[in-house]
């Protein structure tokens, strides 16, 4: 959570600073602030709210220097306020602090602090980080942050200014993420490269437990040790454009409008008719493929989600075990891993730290791992045995639309890589599966086409405070995604359940005018949703149905009803899925909703 950014150069700080944070936003909300070095000390201004609270108050009193650190909050120690949003400075304000992260021991060190006469002001566990800073300085501010991080536990994203040294900024990462962007005469910090991409698009990633030191000479990086590490600069590919709303509303219904692009971008050259699966550069020979006894699909949220569709979608195809495990319980129950057991996490940032941790846990026990995330350099990227990239682009809203159907992707092509190692499935078998598709793309445009039912039984609907989902198979884990969504943008409580769980419960909550959301894609069990749907009606219950076109039987018993475009079983994930966020979307609107800032979530959960 949280956003930190920093500027070095020649250009007043405030301005690249906010703009900046304001790209940084989706990180946190709650509060934000900046610490600049105007005439060797440090300025800093700060306050709850969103960035624009910010904005207004630096506009009444600018600060002139070009040396800055700024900082939007998620609130974990602390409730927001003024007081314990970031920058946060030693007792002297001699050393300005900003932090991603959570320092896990962070009483200890203060009551040890507090021993040897320093005070405290704020709640926070930030505040302990500049005054061990001080604690330890002794001439040298990049030596007092090493030994400081050397009696910190936990997961920390830093950037460090200093009176004491007003011709530097100083940045250290453990667990959270931190980029480098090298300009010309300049150069910036910052938690994901959107920050900085009005400026530079050549940035350095970097690993846990190493030291930037930015001065104008230049950026040297550092290690634990106070040894030089020689890094190269990578190139970002995709421009700042890519990360503005291009005439939308709201970055999720632009992002939801990019799916049609986005899944074909994460096809180009993986799936090709009449070639072999393509993965990257991602090879497992015969004998490792017949020496995997279990797959784990491992992930949080909407990624874990995508991970229920991959258990379907690979046992059905490859015929190989599949356990989805979400990612903050999977370390904690012991689970029996080796080297004979593939593991594949999913995470959109590439900086999920539950993911991350049981990624760890994988490779220490012996396991493979493949990771399937949006963000090259990213620190799950960069751990894992193989990595599978979905081209999904930069994903600024906090609920995560367009990552999921690449996610969605990546699994198919996986999974039918597999099956091929396998000879699960025929050659012709494979070649109609990647044929349909290919043809996903512009089944995705049609169904955004068809908004109209969905925009209508949204208005009708959004005052309701609960809805319930149903579906079977492949229409219950999408059943999931969708209630997921609803809940995190409308504040609508929302449930999923299998059709075949609903006299199992649910059906007691059933009752005049309660909205269920039925999916009933999988010709298998179609007629048995048709069922649950009568009993649903029978109680009073007002549907949104969604089937396959064609099944116009399904319009007699319910009270709304939208066609999605015929295709395999399989592959009816990736495109049933978006009228389900669209529906979300447009409930949320109706509301009134921060659609793309929902209360108290952040895009990136890098800490536990």
């Amino acid at each position: 959570m949280c956003g930190i950014v920093g500027y070095f150069g020649n250009r007043r700080a405030d301005s690249i600073l906010l703009q900046g944070l304001e790209k940084l936003e989706y990180r946190g909300y709650d509060s934000a602030g900046v610490s600049i070095l105007d005439n060797d000390s440090l300025k800093i201004v700060k306050c709850k709210g969103r960035i624009k609270n910010l904005r207004d108050k630096l506009s009444k009193n600018p600060l002139n220097g070009t040396i800055g650190i700024g900082h939007t909050r998620w609130a974990t120690h602390g409730e927001p306020s003024d007081l314990n949003a970031h920058p946060h400075t030693n007792e002297k304000a001699t050393i300005s602090v900003v932090h991603n992260g959570i320092i896990e021991n962070y009483i200890h060190l203060k009551e040890w602090l507090c021993s040897h006469g320093y005070n405290f002001s704020t709640d926070t566990d930030t505040e302990v980080i500049p005054n061990l800073i001080d604690y330890y300085y002794n001439g040298s501010i990049i030596e007092a942050v090493i030994k400081a991080t050397q009696k910190m536990e936990g997961s920390y994203a830093i950037g460090v200014i200093s009176s004491y040294e007003p011709d530097k900024i100083v940045a250290v990462r453990k667990d959270s993420p931190l980029i480098i962007g090298a300009g010309k005469e300049e150069a910036f910090i910052a938690s994901d490269v959107t920050a900085v991409l009005n400026y530079t698009r050549d940035v350095y990633y970097l690993d846990d437990k190493e030291f930037a030191i930015i001065t104008k000479e230049g950026v040297e990086i550092l290690s634990e040790e106070g040894e030089t590490i020689e890094k190269e600069l990578s190139h970002v590919t995709w421009n700042a454009e890519a990360a503005e709303k291009g005439g939308y509303k709201h970055f999720m219904l632009k992002e939801i409008h990019e799916q049609p692009k986005v899944i074909r971008d994460t096809m180009t050259s993986r799936i090709v008719l009449g070639e072999d699966i393509n993965l990257d550069g991602i090879t497992i020979s015969n004998d490792e493929i017949n020496n995997i006894n279990k797959i784990y699909i491992v992930a949080c949220g909407t990624a874990y989600h995508a991970g229920i569709v991959g258990k379907y979608v690979i046992e059905k195809l490859a015929k190989i075990p599949v356990e989805v495990d979400v990612a903050s319980e999977f370390r904690y129950r012991e689970p029996m891993i080796n080297e004979n057991t593939l593991m594949i996490v999913i995470s959109q940032s590439g900086e999920t730290a539950d993911t991350l941790a049981a990624l760890r846990l994988a490779k220490k026990n012996g396991a493979r791992v493949i990771a399937i995330t949006n963000v090259m350099g990213s620190t799950i990227s960069r751990e894992a045995n193989d990595v599978f990239y979905t081209w999904a682009g930069p994903e600024i809203a906090v609920a995560s639309t367009k990552a999921y159907v690449t996610q969605l992707i990546a699994i198919d092509t996986i999974a039918l890589y597999l099956a091929k190692l396998k000879n699960s499935l025929s050659d012709a078998e494979i070649e109609e599966i990647k044929e349909e598709m290919l043809k996903l793309p512009e089944k995705a445009e049609k169904i955004l086409e068809s908004k109209e039912v969905i925009q209508k039984f949204a208005a009708e609907n959004y005052m309701h405070k609960d809805m319930f989902f149903l579906g079977r198979g492949l229409d219950y884990a999408v059943a999931m995604e969708g209630s997921l969504k609803l809940k995190e943008i409308s504040y609508i409580h929302s449930e999923a359940y299998p059709g075949g769980e609903l006299k199992h419960g649910p059906i007691a909550l059933i009752e005049d005018g309660t909205v269920v959301i039925v999916l009933a894609t999988q010709e298998k069990v179609f007629d048995k949703m048709v069922s649950n749907i009568k009993e649903v009606v029978t109680r009073g219950g007002k549907i949104l149905a969604f089937a396959p076109e064609g099944h116009t039987e399904i319009e007699k018993s319910v009270h709304s009803a939208l066609y999605i475009p015929e295709t395999l079983p399989i592959l009816y994930p990736v495109i049933s899925v978006i009228p389900l966020q669209l529906l979300s979307y447009y409930m949320a609107t109706a509301k009134g909703c921060d659609v793309d800032k929902p209360r108290n979530l952040a895009k990136s959960v890098t800490v536990e």
